[in-house]
């Protein structure tokens, strides 16, 4: 059954209530954080060596033989496959066809739409699908008050919007800092706007929103500059690829709104989360030199990016520094019409 997000907290708190668990999406962090908490629930540890058994692709074929193997203490046992695949499609119908009180979860980032795993499961009544993507806006910053929550912190309202715009898209560096951050906060138990910038320092995040706006605006040499310290901290090139595009999905957002006939500040304004104060001139700018189609262009060119870094044996850094040279170009030369 496919999952929607109406239905995503019922089902992950209440994981049991299904015979195979399916994470997939662009998002590894989420998934693993997501597979790891639904273990836990159902096993009452992430690493139980009676009750958890973790295959990865080398072992895949001895997923029939876990999943229908007994519990020897009692309790139901989790077996959590990593790196699945449609090559996995003949064992688990073979599994849901004996009677088995097994949770299977299936750890398989980038698994396409068209995989047939996917459509076989998201059909099957016993089986849940749900897609693990980068979360921005709103519920990003509902994720991040939820996860300071969780330690007895709290967050002003100008510091989650500025937090919440500099956050990698991967959950698991989401977390990381988040974890810093709570123990920034101390006893206070609050974070201040100063406070998460001090924190957060000259971060990896922070390298690639410079380099990103940098870019747009054609500024070759802090262009390259945020690049290569973010690069220095040994930032995914994937990751870079997804800061850039959600720097220009942003610039599009405002662009399509103004064609529709809002204002540029009041497009600007609708923005979540918001652009940052000592940004603004910044973004105007961009606004100024790209036009919708070409915003557009710059898109489609972002996501091919990070399928080709994606590729294995791409020489990824290599591709990053050719994108943003010649995205900055290209706004240099608007700028110079």
């Amino acid at each position: 059954m496919k999952i929607d997000a109406r239905n995503l907290a019922r089902v992950l708190n209440d994981p049991g209530a299904w015979r195979i668990l399916l994470l997939h999406g662009e998002d590894t962090g989420l998934i693993k954080e997501r597979a790891q908490n639904a273990v836990i629930k159902i096993a009452g540890s992430a690493d139980d060596p009676f009750r958890v058994a973790v295959l990865d692709r080398e072992s895949h074929d001895k997923l029939m033989e876990e999943a229908t193997a007994l519990s020897l203490m009692g309790g139901r046992r989790v077996v959590r496959v990593r790196d699945a695949s449609d090559a996995l499609l003949k064992p688990l119908e073979a599994f849901l066809a004996q009677n088995s009180d097994t949770l299977v979860i299936l750890e398989a980032p980038g698994l396409s739409s068209r995989s047939k795993l996917r459509s076989f499961l998201e059909k099957h009544a016993h089986c849940a699908s749900i897609g693990c993507y980068p979360e921005e806006g709103r519920n990003l910053e509902s994720s991040i008050t939820r996860m300071l929550a969780e330690h007895n912190v709290r967050i002003a309202s100008d510091a989650l919007h500025w937090l919440s715009s500099r956050l990698g898209a991967d959950r698991a560096a989401a977390r990381s800092e988040i974890e810093k951050l709570s123990l920034y906060a101390g006893d206070t138990g609050t974070l201040s706007l100063d406070d998460v910038r001090a924190s957060s320092g000259d971060a990896g995040s922070v390298s690639l929103e410079d380099a990103a706006f940098a870019a747009t605006e054609g500024n070759r040499i802090a262009a390259d500059t945020a690049l290569e310290r973010a690069l220095g901290e040994d930032t995914s090139p994937i990751a870079i690829a997804r800061s850039f595009l959600t720097h220009l999905h942003r610039l599009r957002r405002v662009k399509a709104a103004m064609a529709a006939g809002i204002s540029r500040s009041d497009a600007i304004k609708m923005l979540r989360p918001p652009v940052f104060f000592k940004r603004t001139s910044s973004f105007n700018r961009a606004l100024e030199l790209w036009s919708l189609l070409a915003l557009t262009k710059a898109v489609e060119e972002t996501q091919a990016l990070e399928y080709a870094c994606k590729q294995t044996g791409s020489p990824d850094a290599l591709l990053c520094r050719r994108y943003v040279s010649t995205l900055t170009a290209r706004a240099a030369m608007q700028a110079r019409r």
